[in-house]
C-alpha cells in the first residue's frame, strides 16, 4: 500500500484519503492557484499508526522519495546550509476540526539551514526568527504546552528594529531548547529527517488527543477516520515587509453580505493569526498596502466560489509581495448569514430555489432571528469588543477551562481568556459563551465558536484574565470570577447583570426563502425530501 501521495492537480483521491484540507488544495491547483509545492500522508496511514502504535511499513522510504521530489521542484535542500527547504507539517483530517490537532511550521531550519538562510537573504534576524518559531511550535505539540508556554517565548520577543533583537531571538531559541530537553528528556534532533518523521508521528498522534476526541463527541464525527498529515514547502510571512498572513471569507460570516471579510498580519506567520496573541488588522488593509496580493486574493475568492457555489473560507499568506493560498473550504455560515447566502446565490443564478432551501438546515433556523441585548443608559457596559458569533449569552464568569467545566454543573458560564486554545477545548464545550481579550473573528475562539453557534466576542484590547485571583479587569473595574455577565456577539458587548434581551424580526431574505418554501413543499416528487422541506418550513412559521 501507498502511505503518501502528492498535492498536485492528477491526483483523483477522496477526502476521506486525503483529508479535507489537502483535498482542498488539490482543487486549488486544478483552479490554477499558486499552492506550495508538497504532499501528503494519508489517513489510511494515521489509521494504521494508531493501530500498531509506529509508523507503517515502507513510510519512511516514502518519506525520503518525497522529500527528495519537493527538493527538485523547489530547487531547494532540505535541511542544507545552501539554499534550505523548510516545510510546515499540519493535520487534516476528513472533516474539519478546527485547531485541534497539530502544527508544525519552518521544519528543517537545523542549525545549518538557519545560518544558511540567513547567509541566502542577508536578514541573520528574519532566520532567527524562523528558527525560534519552528522550536516553539514544536514544543508546543510534542510538549502539550498551550499558548501560555511554549509559544509565549516568541509573543515577548520585541518587534522588527527592536534594539540588541539578534541576541534576545538567540536567548529564546536556547529556552524553548531547554524547555524541549526538559520535558522529553532529550533534545530535538538537529537533523531535518529525524524531524521530519518525528512531527508525523506527532501529527497523527494528535487525532487521540483528549481535546480532539471531545471535539468530535461533540460534533458525531467517528473516532475511527484518522487525520492526514501534509507536508508542504513554507512560505514566510515574516520574511520582510512586503510579507504577511491571514485569513479571508468570500462573504461576510456574520451577516452573508456578499464582501470579503477577514484579518491580516504584515509581517506574521500564519499561527499568529489563528491563535489571537497577535493584533490583526481588517482585511481590506491589504488593498492600500499590497495592491497586487489584493487583487490576487479577490481573483481567487472568485474562482473558488465559482467551483463551490458557495461562499468559501481561504487562509493565505504573502512573502515579498507574491501570493500563496494555504488552505480552502467552503464557508459554512449559520443563522441569518446562511439563509443570506442562500438567497443571494439564488438571486445570481449560481443556484436553483430548491437547492437554496436545501442548504439551510433546521440548526441554521434556529438562529435564524438572532437576539440582541437591548442598550439602553442603564445597562452596564463592563468592555466592549468585536463580535465573532451572532446570539447572546448570559451566565458566570469563568477563568479557566477547568472553572468552565467544573461550574457548568450548576448553571451556564461565559469562559473568559486572553485568548483560547485548543488545550481549552474542555472549557469552551462547556461554556455558553466565549469571550477573549485578544485575537480577531478568525481566531481560534471566533472560529470554535462559529462551529459550535456560540455567542463569542473577542479582541476587548483593555481587558486583563488574571487566573491566579480569579478575576478579570476591564475599563478600570475588576470582577470576580462566578459574576453574572451578559455577552452580544454581535455589537461586541460585554455587560453585568442581564439585561433585557430582544429578537429581531424576520428580514426580507427569509420571507423569500419562506416563499419559495410554499412554492416547492406541495409539489416536489420525492416524497421524503417533501417532508423535510415542509418540516423547514414548518420551523421558520414557528419562528
Amino acid at each position: 500500500m501507498r502511505w503518501i501521495r502528492p498535492l498536485s492537480a492528477q491526483v483523483e483521491e477522496t477526502a476521506e484519503t486525503l483529508g479535507g484540507k489537502a483535498h482542498g488544495l488539490v482543487v486549488l491547483h486544478r483552479l490554477g492557484l499558486r499552492v506550495p509545492a508538497g504532499f501528503v500522508v494519508t489517513t489510511e496511514a494515521c489509521r494504521e499508526f494508531l493501530r500498531e502504535g509506529r509508523l507503517p511499513d515502507g513510510l519512511d522510504d516514502e518519506l525520503a522519495t518525497a522529500v527528495t521530489d519537493l527538493e527538485a521542484s523547489t530547487g531547494r535542500h532540505f535541511g542544507g546550509s545552501r539554499v534550505p527547504l523548510a516545510v510546515s507539517v499540519r493535520s487534516g483530517a476528513g472533516v474539519s476540526m478546527p485547531g485541534m490537532m497539530n502544527t508544525v511550521l519552518n521544519l528543517g531550519l537545523t542549525t545549518g539551514a538557519t545560518a544558511g538562510l540567513a547567509a541566502e537573504t542577508g536578514d541573520s534576524r528574519f532566520a532567527l526568527n524562523s528558527r525560534l518559531r519552528f522550536l516553539s511550535s514544536f514544543a508546543s505539540a510534542i510538549t502539550g504546552l498551550d499558548a501560555d508556554g511554549a509559544g509565549a517565548v516568541l509573543g515577548r520577543a520585541p518587534g522588527r528594529g527592536a534594539g540588541d533583537e539578534e541576541a534576545h531571538l538567540t536567548r529564546g531559541i536556547e529556552a524553548v531548547e531547554n524547555l524541549i530537553r526538559q520535558r522529553c528528556g532529550r533534545p530535538l534532533p538537529d537533523d531535518a529527517t529525524q524531524q521530519l518523521e518525528l512531527a508525523v508521528k506527532t501529527v497523527l498522534s494528535s487525532w487521540d488527543t483528549p481535546r480532539a476526541r471531545t471535539y468530535r463527541e461533540l460534533h458525531d464525527v467517528p473516532h475511527d477516520l484518522g487525520t492526514a498529515a501534509i507536508v508542504q514547502a513554507m512560505v514566510f510571512g515574516n520574511r520582510d515587509d512586503h510579507s504577511g498572513t491571514g485569513v479571508a471569507f468570500s462573504r461576510d460570516p456574520n451577516t452573508g453580505e456578499n464582501v470579503p471579510f477577514g484579518e491580516v498580519l504584515f509581517g506574521h506567520q500564519g499561527e499568529d493569526v489563528v491563535s489571537g496573541r497577535a493584533l490583526t488588522r481588517p482585511l481590506r488593509e491589504l488593498a492600500d498596502r499590497e495592491p497586487a496580493v489584493w487583487t490576487g486574493l479577490l481573483d481567487a475568492l472568485s474562482r473558488i466560489e465559482g467551483h463551490y457555489r458557495d461562499a468559501c473560507y481561504v487562509e493565505f499568506t504573502f512573502q515579498t509581495g507574491e501570493l500563496w493560498i494555504l488552505q480552502v473550504r467552503p464557508g459554512r455560515f449559520v443563522g441569518g448569514a446562511a439563509v443570506r447566502v442562500a438567497t443571494d446565490l439564488a438571486d445570481e443564478r449560481v443556484i436553483g430555489h430548491h437547492e437554496a432551501l436545501l442548504r439551510v438546515s433546521p440548526r441554521h433556523l434556529q438562529h435564524v432571528r438572532t437576539p440582541r441585548m437591548a442598550t439602553t443608559e442603564k445597562t452596564d457596559i463592563l468592555a466592549r469588543g468585536l463580535g465573532a458569533c451572532p446570539g447572546v449569552a448570559v451566565g458566570k464568569v469563568a477563568t479557566t477551562a477547568d472553572a468552565a467545566a467544573r461550574m457548568a454543573m450548576d448553571g451556564p458560564v461565559i469562559l473568559v481568556r486572553p485568548e483560547t486554545s485548543p488545550h481549552d477545548m474542555r472549557g469552551l464545550a462547556a461554556a455558553t459563551g466565549i469571550v477573549t481579550a485578544r485575537g480577531g473573528p478568525a481566531s481560534h475562539a471566533a472560529v470554535v465558536a462559529r462551529a459550535m453557534g456560540k455567542p463569542a466576542v473577542v479582541g476587548i484590547a483593555d481587558l486583563a484574565v488574571d487566573v491566579a485571583g480569579a478575576s478579570v479587569s476591564a475599563r478600570g473595574r475588576t470582577i470576580g470570577e462566578g459574576t453574572l455577565v451578559t455577552i452580544d456577539g454581535t455589537s461586541g458587548e460585554v455587560a453585568l447583570g442581564s439585561p433585557r434581551i430582544v429578537t429581531a424580526t424576520a428580514d426580507a431574505h427569509l420571507h423569500r426563502l419562506l416563499q419559495w418554501a410554499d412554492d416547492v413543499s406541495g409539489d416536489h416528487s420525492d416524497r421524503d425530501e417533501a417532508q423535510r422541506l415542509i418540516a423547514a418550513h414548518a420551523v421558520l412559521r414557528h419562528d
